[in-house]
């Protein structure tokens, strides 16, 4: 289960450090792709990106095709170096808006979402989390039976 809450940057040459935590769940490879909820990146180890993409194929052609592109146009299959690092593409840096900040530190907030885990740039990390609404989070669980 990928679990808790880290702060990396990214370096000059777009790569970023997996915390050990989570690649021991990733396995050897995995898959960064752009977020559908959200204007961050996820990442899934190669058989939940599997299950996770399965009902997608049984979706009406016209949908399934476009949701595809949309994931999988700039996804990167990485495995991660002798220091634990992936590299992400151009285009997944830029849909999840990590940029430089006033000092040139591309700051990424890595977070473990049971089983998938997302990247944010710190900025919008730190803004998704102070708008997060516990009180209708429980509503919507109540509303489900739960």
């Amino acid at each position: 289960m990928l679990s808790g809450e880290f702060h990396h940057s990214i370096d000059a040459k777009n790569r970023v450090s997996v915390p050990a935590k989570l690649r021991e769940e990733l396995g050897n490879e995995f898959m960064v792709v752009r977020s559908l909820r959200g204007e961050c990146l996820r990442f899934f180890s190669i058989p939940a990106w599997k299950e996770y993409i399965e009902p997608l194929k049984k979706l009406p052609r016209a949908v399934s095709e476009k949701t595809f592109w949309f994931l999988y146009h700039d996804a990167a299959q990485v495995s991660p170096d002798s220091l634990g690092r992936v590299l992400l593409t151009k285009g997944l840096l830029d849909f999840a808006k990590i940029e430089p900040d006033g000092e040139g530190n591309r700051n990424v907030v890595i977070v473990g979402c049971g089983d998938f885990g997302e990247i944010w740039s710190e900025n919008l990390y730190n803004k998704h989390v102070e708008e997060m609404d516990i009180d209708e989070i429980r509503r919507s669980l109540e509303e489900s039976g739960l």
